[in-house]
């Protein structure tokens, strides 16, 4: 039987200064000025719409996503939050993140972002090197993403993630250190470490950057690991490390297959009627004027659809096995609805071949099984 997991929030704030040649986010280079009024109330109408679905559902994250969050002032990131305590059950404790990037941010930003609840910023530093910012199209350099992270500290902020990218054009081993000994020495209490990968749809695809081979990518990796780990940092996910009780928990709700509202342009949600013994999801228009214009015609969702049980397996397992712990059978079962008969074919099959470990009421990756993930995961698509 379907049990109700925990419940987030993800605001999508789609605009960008500009486009990032590797971006494949739903993100809107800005033209002019943000229209902070008009995109705050559409949010706040669109959450209006979700209410009768989660009444009463305590609300344990919040994360502004985007797009750079950032263009939006302190005063409009209040007035949503204000507008979202007035309508949902959010937990004391809440943790609020917005994501940042430097040179986006006025000199009072921080504070204001503050004083309106957010608890846990996200900064988009991506590297420390300026050769390698210039090819990513970044629109900052070293000194001014260090000097926004100081603004971050200053501002009262104790709890802040930074994401740095790797494999890089023309990086070098020690290159992907020096970004993780900067990083370290400003203080995160989280850092993200993503790979740079040419996704289809993007600048990069269209014309791609000379990366490196595949054993320098290895090699690098895990030289950044192993310096992580001696700063006390633990990988918990794929490309997240933290400081021990740090974890990112709206993040986390994601790869534990828990429920999210989401609004905003181009935003997916995910929400589990177990009266009706169903798990939904939905989109939103993607582009901003088509968003905008749902405020007014009341037709917010580009897709609808109810998961099926391979729908359910594959997106469990998919987002499950990032994790370092692996996944629980027993909330396999009460946030997929499914018995652990379903699935016993494919984890006895990933277990033979050394990909998965059992240990009692954890399904865990291998270390075999963590390198090879995609082929992990790719046993429990839909046949």
């Amino acid at each position: 039987m379907l049990s109700l997991p925990p419940l987030t929030l993800y605001i999508h704030l789609p605009w960008c200064v500009q486009k990032c040649p590797y971006c494949d986010f739903n993100s809107h280079a800005v033209k002019g000025s943000v229209p902070e009024t008009e995109y705050t109330q559409a949010l706040l109408a669109d959450l209006d719409t979700l209410l009768p679905k989660v009444w009463n559902r305590p609300v344990h994250a919040v994360f502004f996503g985007g797009g750079t969050p950032s263009l939006f002032s302190g005063a409009a990131i209040a007035t949503v939050l204000n507008g979202v305590r007035a309508r949902l059950k959010l937990s004391p404790n809440a943790e609020i993140t917005l994501e940042a990037n430097p040179g986006t941010v006025e000199h009072d930003h921080f504070a204001r972002y503050y004083d309106a609840g957010v608890n846990r910023i996200s900064i988009g530093v991506q590297s420390f090197n300026n050769d390698h910012l210039r090819r990513l199209g970044r629109i900052h350099d070293s000194q001014e993403a260090s000097q926004a992270i100081a603004k971050i500290r200053a501002a009262g902020f104790n709890n802040f993630n930074i994401d740095l990218m790797f494999g890089l054009p023309g990086q070098t081993c020690r290159q992907a250190l020096q970004d993780i000994e900067i990083a370290l020495e400003l203080g995160p209490t989280h850092l993200s470490h993503y790979q740079l990968t040419l996704e289809p749809n993007t600048a990069f695809a269209a014309n791609p950057p000379a990366l490196p081979d595949q054993d320098s990518i290895a090699d690098l990796q895990q030289a950044c690991a192993e310096t992580l780990q001696q700063a006390g940092f633990e990988q918990y996910e794929v490309s997240a490390w933290s400081k021990p009780q740090q974890h990112c928990r709206h993040n986390l709700n994601y790869w534990q297959f828990g429920d999210y509202l989401a609004i905003g342009a181009g935003a997916h949600g995910k929400l589990t009627l177990p009266e009706e013994q169903s798990i939904w999801r939905y989109a939103r228009h993607r582009h901003p004027k088509m968003y905008l214009q749902s405020s007014r015609t009341g037709a917010w969702n580009t897709e609808q659809r109810c998961l099926d049980q391979q729908e359910r397996i594959f997106e469990f397992f998919l987002n499950g096995l990032r994790l370092r712990t692996g996944i629980s059978l027993s909330n396999f079962e009460a946030r997929t609805g499914l018995s652990v008969t379903t699935i016993e074919d494919v984890t006895n099959q990933a277990i033979k071949r050394g990909l998965l470990a059992r240990n009692d009421d954890q399904l865990i990756p291998t270390e075999l099984g963590w390198r090879f993930l995609n082929d992990l995961q790719g046993l429990f698509l839909p046949v």
